[in-house]
């Protein structure tokens, strides 16, 4: 699975990528205390790592290649520099608080996070590795921690990820305390290769939880 990912960064296979961020982030992601951290698992080159730190949030994303952190700073014209922490390559902001450290997410660990935003990683991973995912990111997060998860429902007879769809009964095994918030056709944000297989549609589903303090306050109002 590593091997594949790092040879669709290599060679430019990443047909999952938004240039634009996501919507659904913007719309969804409550206001936080400055300085909060926030976790973004399997984070690529998405700016959406930029626009949560334009929000006053410490951001880290977690990444697998090289390549997608050297062009989230490059394509972003923000400073970095380069170090290395344990089994990580760290890709630190100069004048940003944002840091990617690319590695193996499941070697990763640290400081529970106040947040996590999950556009890419859930739907990325094949069904018999999900599991072990969703327990190891409980494991990093604050027990009331915030959480924003994105997912891709779709006929998986007619074409098959990544991204993978992933059910909603599937979901709230690994997260109980999760809320469906939204839902819309988004097959044309999806790799090419859905429309080539004969897809019509694809649901992009937003899930959410948030815990004590003051995001759970903003919370009634942004989930009607």
């Amino acid at each position: 699975m590593a091997e594949d990912w790092l040879a669709r960064w290599a060679q430019g296979r990443t047909g999952w990528h938004e240039i634009g961020g996501n919507a659904a982030l913007r719309r969804f992601w409550p206001e936080l205390p400055a300085g909060s951290r926030v976790l973004v698992p399997l984070c690529g080159k998405t700016p959406d790592l930029g626009w949560l730190e334009s929000r006053k949030l410490d951001v880290t994303g977690i990444e697998l290649s090289p390549l997608a952190a050297e062009a989230f700073f490059s394509e972003n014209g923000f400073a970095y520099s380069v170090s290395r922490k344990g089994g990580f390559q760290v890709y630190s902001g100069s004048d940003r608080k944002i840091t990617i450290y690319c590695g193996d997410y499941f070697s990763f660990a640290g400081q529970p996070f106040d947040a996590v935003y999950d556009r890419g990683a859930l739907v990325a991973l094949p069904a018999g590795v999900r599991d072990a995912y969703a327990r190891h990111t409980d494991s990093l997060l604050r027990p009331d921690a915030v959480r924003l998860l994105i997912t891709l429902e779709y006929d998986q007879a007619i074409a098959e990820g990544p991204p993978f769809s992933v059910t909603a009964d599937e979901v709230r095994h690994y997260w109980p305390m999760l809320r469906r918030v939204s839902e819309k056709d988004d097959l044309e944000n999806c790799p090419p290769k859905f429309r080539q297989a004969g897809l019509k549609q694809i649901a992009e589903v937003v899930w959410m939880a948030a815990g004590a303090g003051p995001a759970l306050a903003e919370l009634p109002a942004r989930l009607k």
